[in-house]
């Protein structure tokens, strides 16, 4: 009999079993084996979905205190026999001990929800040893990215996406309407050969974050680095000045920008060398490296990283004045300045300095704050395509824009006094300016007209290689004119 028939009679034991239970809908029971916390919590789960539960347990007298009043604890024969769908919440090493069962499971889904206890591990899956084991029986790989906790508190407290795999499509498509009726998202992963990468996907400790935070830590040393040499290790070794005290706040603090304004730009590189490439190429149906498919996919993280050293470089500039060494410098200011016989130290353009850049960075830091917030999937999810888009692109532009903006003022003319390189070091500033620039003047590059028409055309389905091809243009209808366009449709 097909595994994808689920009409086959039940086997009968050595005692007539109880009729199935029904639930609130008028379906079958659900069967639970095990008697763990994630049981207890999909139990739970499920009885609150409306969903008649039967726990199969080893003692059910003993476990039947653990479970909510709407399961039933029973015997593992018996649950078998009462229900047609099962969730094995065992351990898979105690897989071999439902062998007794095996001509009751057949013809009955199994679910496991069972993960790897190593990532990138030889051999099968859990779910292809389980399916090994019983293989009158359906296996369907699913419910293991979700923690007993959230089941319990609900889907609004964790992950609402729930991959499915089985090589039966009508048991993949009963255990995905199920998740669904319990507030998951299910999503269909496949045959049951996917059920590694379901097992490993709980096991990787954020995959998609490693290369932007190695980048960003790379970015901070070498910035910070920079400044030590620059203004802490040469005055102390050529001229004998102490500013090993500047370490903690200024030196971090110096740092911060950089890294935030260059891990922005590299949100929008990509994008830039991706339309590079189709402008030279002429077409869209070429595939990009490999690598800048894997950069690409990495722009939000680098967004949110961006975004987290612009608020510490907030935070550490609003403590700034609060630091004692601060207090003193300009006490000892305003005593030079006594002593010097100054009366107005105000400097016109000192002043419009600090408030433009000061300005700048709010702004920026608005803007950004923006990007960091339709970012998240809740937001993100409320708005359609040309809206994110808007948000991403544009304001993404803006925030880089601004940003610079900020790094400009910030060192004013300072770029052209011969003060600001001592030891013939120019200011951190002026190198972390390069990148931003080049992006931006980039980005202004695609806007000519000239390329911003050949990119839009592209991008539409033309292609400089394809066969001349004819058809219709919609506003050529009505005087039945046809025109020649390169198109590869």
């Amino acid at each position: 009999m097909p595994h994808g028939d689920m009409r086959k009679p039940l086997l009968q034991t050595s005692r007539e079993p109880e009729p199935p239970v029904a639930d609130s809908a008028g379906g079958p029971a659900v069967g639970v084996l095990g008697t763990g916390d994630f049981a207890r919590s999909l139990a739970a789960r499920l009885t609150g979905s409306g969903r008649a539960v039967v726990v199969g347990s080893r003692d059910p007298k003993r476990c039947a205190g653990l479970f909510p009043p709407g399961a039933e604890v029973t015997s593992q024969e018996d649950a078998v026999a009462r229900s047609d769908l099962l969730f094995l919440a065992l351990f898979p090493e105690h897989y071999g001990t439902l062998g007794r069962l095996r001509g009751a499971l057949e013809g009955k889904v199994l679910v496991d929800v069972s993960n790897a206890v190593e990532v990138n591990r030889g051999g099968p899956s859990n779910a292809e040893q389980l399916a090994g084991l019983f293989p009158d029986s359906i296996v369907v790989k699913g419910f293991n990215v979700i923690s007993a906790w959230a089941l319990l508190a609900g889907p609004r407290d964790g992950s609402r996406q729930i991959p499915v795999c089985s090589d039966s499509s009508q048991a993949k498509s009963t255990v995905m309407q199920l998740a669904r009726s319990m507030g998951f998202v299910p999503l269909d992963a496949g045959a049951l050969t996917e059920s590694r990468g379901v097992e490993d996907g709980p096991l990787r400790l954020f995959p998609s974050w490693g290369g932007p935070v190695l980048c960003s830590l790379g970015l901070f040393l070498l910035s910070y680095t920079y400044n030590f040499v620059r203004s802490v290790l040469l005055p102390y070794v050529v001229k004998g000045e102490n500013y090993f005290y500047r370490l903690p706040v200024e030196m971090v603090n110096a740092t911060l920008p950089a890294v935030a304004l260059e891990m922005l730009a590299l949100v929008y590189l990509p994008g830039l060398l991706a339309a590079g490439l189709q402008l030279r190429r002429g077409t869209k149906y070429s595939r990009f490296p490999g690598w800048l498919d894997r950069w690409l996919c990495l722009r939000k993280q680098l967004g949110l990283l961006s975004f987290l050293c612009a608020a510490l470089h907030a935070v550490y500039s609003l403590c700034l004045p609060m630091r004692r060494s601060a207090r003193y410098r300009l006490l000892n200011a305003a005593f030079n300045q006594v002593k010097a016989g100054i009366e107005n130290s105000w400097v016109e353009k000192e002043v419009w300095r600090m408030e433009l850049y000061l300005s700048f960075g709010i702004l920026a830091m608005g803007v950004l704050s923006l990007l960091a917030v339709t970012s998240l999937p809740s937001v993100g999810n409320s708005l359609n395509w040309r809206e994110f888009s808007f948000v991403q692109s544009r304001l993404g532009y803006t925030a880089l824009g601004l940003g610079t903006l900020h790094a400009l003022t910030f060192g004013w003319d300072r770029a052209f006094n011969a003060g600001s390189y001592p030891f013939y070091l120019p200011p951190s500033f002026m190198l972390e300016l390069a990148l931003p620039c080049a992006v931006l003047l980039g980005r202004l590059g695609l806007l000519l007209p000239c390329v911003a028409r050949r990119l839009w055309r592209i991008r539409r389905g033309w292609d400089s290689q394809a066969r001349l091809a004819r058809f219709q243009l919609p506003g050529e209808e009505s005087n039945g004119a046809v025109t020649e366009h390169a198109s590869n449709v």
